[in-house]
This record gives C-alpha cells, structure tokens and sequence, in this order.
C-alpha cells in the first residue's frame, strides 16, 4: 500500500516518512472482506483511563513480536492524540538519522467520522477500519490495534475484533475503579464497571460474528517493589473479579524512568544497545526487559513463519 510505513517484519531499509498513513475512505468490498485463511492474529490494547502505559505496552509488543520473527501490523485508532503512531514516526526519524536497520510495523491510523448522523458515521468508520485491518491482514500474521483511552464507537469496534484484549491498569484502586466498584470496607467487589460490560458486549458481538473468544489480559503496571498492603488489597480484589468476569492477570511494567527516556527517539528496551544513546543496561533495565518478555509470553499465539530477526538486546 503507497506511504505504508516500511520494514514490518525485517530490519531493512527505514522509510523517512514521519507520519503513518490515515484511512479515510472506504476501500472495495473485496478489500474490506477478511478471509479466515488470511486472517491476522489481533492484539487489542484497551482500557477508557489514560496515563497507564497503553501505548508503550503496544510499542513493547510490536517490536518484541517483530524481533521474534512475527510480521506485525499496527492500527492506531486514537489517530488525533497519535500517541503510537508519534512514536512510530520517532521511530523511524531516529533509524533514518543514524542509518540504523530497526525494525517498524506496517501502520495505519483511523480517524474518527465527521459527519453529522451518528449512523452514518458509525458506517464510515465500520469501512475505514475494516479497510485498514483487511490491508494489514493480508500481509501480517499479528495486528496489534492500539485504542484510545476514551470511550468511542471506534474503540467498541476495535474491541470486538480481539482475539486478545490487553488492559493496562495502574496498580491502585483509584483505576481499579475501571473494572469493577469495590467495597470500600472489606473490598468485595459490588458490580462490574462500564467497561467490563463493554468489554462482555465485545465479546458477545466477537462471537456472534465468527465464533471467536477473546481472551482477555488485565496488565498490572507500576507494581511496588515492596509488598505493601495496598498491593496485596489490590491483587486479591482483582484475583476475584478475574474469576467472576473472566480474565488472566498479567504482571505488567514497573514504574521506571527508561520508558519516559526512550519515547521522544520512538525506541524500545530491546532496541538499547543497538541504538547505542549512551545508557548503559543496568538490573533495574535488564528487569524491565524481562516484564516486556513476561507480557509476550503470555499472549497466546502461533509460533512465526520465519525465524527471529537478528537483533542486539
């Protein structure tokens, strides 16, 4: 597809675009029809608070997945924040600049509808995104959709067409709040939150179109390292809601400066030495590296079709 960002599975030549393109008009029919021997695998990050490290993850995993030998896609459906598709764009800047062959995804972003009848909107967006996921399909064994931290009809649609949902939540009860209200004496918890019954509504609408589940991760990010009586109160309540609304608790990334560091230059943890900025890779580094790999590894997928692309971690 012209202006798709190039190297989605190597780490060939770096394209010097600074934008991923924006799918704003429909495409055929025939474009927008997945077919089940094409389909990609789906990643969906997803949750309706932002400031909990959504986008990170979804770069984390993209370059993880493409360093791991997958062909990845990504679709960027917060395209007005573009907070995956900046980083993206840094991405490739950096790579350019300095020669480096790193590996980037094929990527698209979604904008919202602009027109005024909701159902018509509802419709252009359905096209749009369905043509950006057929596209990306074709070429791609994983997609990884990256979803704004809002709710909105795009986001709904995004999380129907998971196969594994990630939700990345900060570890206290303050966005604890996002997946179930809790008693706040004994901290049972009292009912599901909106988004939990969105998500339940995904997955019903997932189902009904192709059969297909979703399995869904709650990310646990900014973990203590020390075993404070929040965090155990935080980690038995959502043991608990896991067992009633049914999801894994993955542990996610701990509350590290690296992150914060490497988002202007558009790299990962498995790009530092590689890129060669001056850090050098200490415990604390190395630990965040292994959550990154932690997180990979429980997303259930095929193994690629070809072997991991060499890479300097």
């Amino acid at each position: 597809m012209d202006g798709m960002i190039s190297g989605s599975h190597n780490t060939g030549p770096i394209s010097t675009q600074r934008s991923i393109p924006v799918v704003s008009m429909p495409v055929s029919n025939a474009a927008r029809s997945i077919s089940i021997e094409k389909r990609a695998q789906i990643i969906v990050l997803g949750n309706e608070k932002g400031g909990s490290g959504k986008s990170t993850a979804a770069m984390h995993l993209i370059v993880g997945l493409l360093r791991d030998g997958y062909t990845v896609g990504a679709i960027d459906l917060d395209a007005r924040q573009a907070t995956l598709g900046g980083y993206l764009a840094s991405r490739i800047a950096f790579a350019a600049a300095r020669n480096l062959p790193l590996p980037v995804p094929a990527a698209l972003a979604v904008h919202r509808s602009e027109i005024d009848s909701r159902a018509e909107a509802e419709a252009e967006e359905t096209a749009r995104f369905q043509a950006a996921l057929a596209t990306l399909s074709a070429t791609c064994e994983i997609v990884v959709i990256d979803c704004p931290g809002s709710d909105s009809f795009l986001s709904r649609l995004g999380h129907s067409y998971a196969d594994t949902l990630v939700t990345p939540i900060n570890d206290s009860f303050v966005d604890f709040a996002m997946l179930a209200k809790v008693d706040p004496e004994n901290h049972d918890v009292i009912q599901p939150s909106i988004y939990s019954e969105m998500v339940w509504e995904a997955r019903k609408k997932r189902f009904s179109r192709d059969r297909g589940r979703i399995d869904w991760l709650v990310m646990r990010n900014r973990l203590g390292a020390s075993e404070a009586r929040n965090k155990r109160d935080v980690g038995s309540t959502l043991d608990a809601l896991a067992k009633r609304i049914g999801f894994r608790t993955v542990k996610g990334f701990g509350e590290r400066v690296i992150f914060r560091e490497l988002y202007l230059q558009g790299l990962t943890l498995m790009d530092v030495r590689e890129a060669n900025i001056g850090i050098s890779l200490g415990m604390s580094h190395i630990a965040a590296r292994a959550e990154v790999r932690s997180l990979i590894g429980a997303i259930r997928k095929p193994p690629p079709a070809m072997e991991p692309a060499a890479a300097v971690e």
